[in-house]
């Protein structure tokens, strides 16, 4: 898969679009300007600020320079143009430094060798290459025997001289991208041939689009067709004198096109796999539909079409099964409105106990119904509590198991947030835990070993993202030094990049990233629970490698949440029903023997059914990735 590299930003297929604001010359030679122009496209969420740089003397006849009207009308018009809006090279340094200030990246084209040079010097990552100098064979050599990454605009070339450009390129073994672009300001719409891209995909580098005419939605529509990297000249106000600003989005309209590229990127997804996300599945339970009995069966009838009918809600056999089902033998007895189920057709799901994976495996379970799972002699049992589960009475026996208690995640409409800048909100969540640990504590004794209490961190916010990362790390710290956790082992639980709260777009800002987590865990001689799905979904949404961040985790984990995931909300998903390698996964964490129970949702459904399919599948897993 072709990509290149600009500071610590992968660009290229599976990865999202990196959008460059090109200020240009739009600044009209006045740095305040300029600084304004990168304070509008930080405020864009853009990746990079892209700049001009030129030496006018290295570029033209001294004739021209001396006398505009001794050239065409085009250059008549453009030159002196060109000649006012110059920066000094201290305005690029302090150009530099501000986007390192603000935390975005400078970039800037050079259109000959001495601005290469200087560019070079003051450290830009990479090399822009405008349109004009396509075919500008010396300066591409010169910028080559930098090793940067170049980005090439491809308008004003024919296909045979992007084509001579690119083998130029390649046998100097240069790191770069093509842009489709139509060299018109603002470019009509009917010659801008977007499609022309797929012609660039083909030399086997990352693509995308250089932007000319009016408007978003040719922005919207070239990140929907696979454009790697989107360019557009940025401006505060189109009815400025010069060259660009006509052909540019105000600060407004730049920052409603890189939200739209960012919600077509996230919508397109990987096209490798049909999931059912969360939200879908909370609906088919609902809406979705299974086969019940039109009537009250005895055991041993004979099933017709006529004693079948189909009704909601879709939580027994779907009506797939339909041709399946009918002239069986029924094998119990089956009251009118009963969904018929996978043991109705011959498929009993039951756990192979002679070959499971070798860890101390449990369930997740609730007061009511922990007690039937006991019968597959499980070795950890993990109750998950909500706030008001923490008032009821305990009236279970004892039993040579361990214990593990997932505590509340909300109370109400309030999340469970450690991390939040809310003092309010974190000190009520704080409560919340240590009402849920003092709960375990008494709980403890009716089971075996020191009691887990897995808590979810929080550092949630709607629809838009924290800033102050230090600032959550920071207020985690301090949460968890007011629990008192004496006589259980504390675990905090890493979470997805979208989690599954009341509806909304939710973001989770700490706690995801492996690096991140071992960072704080480590100094502090803490451990996690690992959410495999949770960490997945993360993976999937930071373009990180799943396995490698399994690897940095390992040390770090005490108890394991085993579900598989795929994009961005396909959480707890049955094993080998989503994007995880089971074998890959395995090989990393085989010598782990501490505690896990499979986390696959709604598994608790006819008996623990789905935990039991996920069990087998995951020894299954385990013993062929071990041998």
């Amino acid at each position: 898969m072709p990509q290149i590299k600009i500071g610590d930003r992968k660009i290229g297929d599976g990865h999202p679009p990196y959008v460059i604001a090109e200020i240009g010359v739009n600044h009209n030679g006045i740095l305040d300007l300029a600084l304004q122009l990168i304070d509008a496209a930080v405020d864009a969420g853009v990746d990079a600020v892209k700049f001009q740089k030129r030496n006018l003397e290295k570029l033209y006849p001294k004739k021209y320079l001396d006398n505009v009207n001794a050239g065409e009308k085009n250059l008549a018009y453009l030159l002196p143009i060109l000649q006012r809006v110059e920066l000094s090279d201290d305005d690029y340094l302090r150009l530099v430094e501000y986007c390192q200030k603000k935390e975005i990246t400078f970039m800037c084209t050079p259109f000959d060798t001495s601005s290469a040079d200087f560019l070079d010097q003051i450290g830009v990552p990479a090399f822009k290459v405008a349109s004009a100098d396509m075919t500008n064979l010396p300066l591409l050599d010169h910028l080559s025997k930098t090793g940067k990454p170049m980005i090439l605009s491809t308008g004003m070339s024919s296909m045979e001289e992007v084509e001579f450009t690119v083998n130029f390129l390649k046998e100097r073994e240069v790191e770069f991208a093509l842009l489709h672009c139509n060299s018109a300001y603002p470019a009509s719409f009917e010659d801008i041939n977007l499609r022309f891209m797929n012609q660039l995909r083909n030399f086997d580098v990352p693509i995308g689009y250089s932007v000319h005419e009016r408007g978003i939605s040719i922005s919207i529509v070239a990140a929907a067709l696979g454009a790697n990297i989107i360019e557009r000249h940025i401006t505060l106000d189109r009815t400025m004198e010069g060259p660009d600003h006509a052909a540019s989005l105000e600060p407004h309209g730049f920052k409603k096109m890189v939200r739209d590229i960012q919600q077509v990127n996230a919508a397109l997804g990987t096209g490798e796999e049909k999931f059912i996300s969360r939200g879908e599945i909370l609906n088919r339970e609902v809406l979705a539909k299974s086969l019940v009995a039109n009537r009250d069966i005895k055991a041993g009838e004979t099933l017709t079409a006529e004693m079948i009918t189909v009704k909601g809600p879709g939580q027994g056999l779907s009506p797939q099964r339909y041709t399946e089902l009918v002239g069986r033998k029924t094998v119990r007895e089956i009251k009118e409105d009963e969904m018929f189920l996978p043991v109705d057709i011959g498929e009993q799901i039951t756990l192979d106990m002679e070959h499971t994976v070798p860890m101390e495996w449990g369930f997740v379970v609730r007061y009511n119904d922990f007690e039937s799972m006991l019968k597959y002699q499980p070795k950890i049992l993990e109750f998950h509590f909500t706030d008001r589960d923490l008032d009821e009475e305990y009236t279970g026996g004892d039993h040579e198991v361990g214990l593990v208690v997932h505590a509340p995640e909300f109370w109400d409409h309030h999340l469970v947030d450690l991390c939040t800048p809310d003092s309010r909100q974190r000190q009520a969540s704080v409560d919340l835990l240590q009402k849920s640990i003092d709960v375990t504590r008494s709980l403890g004794r009716h089971f075996v070993g020191t009691p887990k209490v897995v808590v979810h961190p929080g550092a949630a916010s709607l629809d838009h993202p924290i800033e102050d990362k230090k600032g959550l790390y920071d207020n985690l710290a301090d949460s968890l030094e007011k629990l008192n956790d004496e006589g259980i082992e504390l675990l905090v639980e890493n979470l997805p990049a979208h989690p599954w709260y009341f509806g909304g777009q939710w973001l989770t800002n700490a706690f995801m990233d492996a690096y991140e987590i071992r960072d704080f865990l480590e100094p502090r001689g803490l451990k996690m629970c690992y959410d495999t799905s949770h960490h997945k979904l993360y993976c999937n949404w930071a373009h990180v490698d799943f396995y490698e961040q399994v690897e940095v985790l390992l040390p770090y984990i005490s108890h394991l949440h085993l579900s598989d995931g795929a994009g961005l909300d396909g959480e707890g998903l049955q094993i080998g029903e989503g994007t995880i390698d089971w074998k890959r996964f395995f090989k990393i964490v085989k010598d782990y023997r501490g505690t896990m129970i499979p986390e696959i949702w709604r598994g608790h459904q006819r008996g623990g059914e789905g935990f039991l399919i996920a069990l087998n599948r995951l020894s299954d897993s385990y013993f062929k990735a071990v041998g």
